[in-house]
């Protein structure tokens, strides 16, 4: 029961639950406090595939090279410890390092060896034939974390093919969002990031030029293991 001295409820707007708002912005109507949309984090992509196999790489070579520093002889343990060096940058660059990243304003694209910035506005278009790749500023970037799997994308052909072909589906308008999920993972997400780069192309934070930065932070280790493994080699 219920005291008579507890504060009753405060009543909702007709149609609107009580809670968080729910979409792509948080905030009051008018956004936060300086009356501007505060906007979720940045969607992430990145390969599976390629982050499991750059762990397991760097476990095996790990185990071998070490093992091979402990126990070898002569200049065995040198060879081992300068094929670390130029190995592991490697392997992180070519499979943990690649993502991307959608934001609001921007399509930040995380290479092996470059961080490309494009604010949408400098965006041509999307696309996925062979490699992913961004058109944007006349110069073409591929999108290192969204490989593309000709298999996946025969599977998903044949699944479209027999669902038009199913005897249920005749005559039936397809649910929303059924033929997106019929589509290869790299086509969804070029559709995906399509779709965020018309919509988000007149922001005025949008505007700009694309920006190309070279990852030192990863060439430099894998110059230097590369010359410490010549040496080795030489000597």
């Amino acid at each position: 029961m219920t005291s008579s001295d507890d504060p009753a409820p405060a009543p909702q707007p007709d149609g609107e639950p009580a809670g968080e708002p729910d979409g792509g912005l948080v905030g009051g109507p008018d956004g936060g406090p300086d009356g501007e949309p505060t906007p979720y984090a940045d969607r992430v992509y990145r390969s599976p595939g390629g982050i499991v196999g750059g762990v397991l790489l760097l476990g095996l070579g790990g185990w071998l090279g070490i093992d091979a520093i402990l126990r070898g002889e002569g200049r065995t343990p040198w060879l081992a410890l300068a094929g670390l060096f130029f190995a592991v940058p490697v392997v992180i660059a070519f499979t943990v390092r690649p993502a991307v990243y959608a934001g609001a304003d921007r399509l930040l694209v995380r290479n092996p060896f470059r961080t490309i910035t494009l604010p949408w506005a400098s965006v041509d278009t999307l696309r996925a034939s062979y490699t992913s790749e961004v058109l944007a500023g006349g110069a073409t970037y591929q999108l290192w974390a969204v490989p593309v799997s000709l298999r996946q994308r025969k599977r998903a052909a044949r699944q479209q093919n027999r669902d038009a072909a199913s005897p249920t589906s005749l005559g039936r308008t397809p649910a929303p969002g059924a033929t997106a999920d019929r589509r290869a993972q790299a086509d969804q997400t070029i559709g995906d990031l399509r779709e965020l780069a018309e919509s988000n192309a007149g922001r005025d934070g949008a505007q700009g030029e694309p920006e190309v930065r070279w990852a030192f932070e990863v060439i430099a280790p894998t110059l230097a293991g590369a010359v410490l493994l010549v040496i080795m080699l030489l000597i």
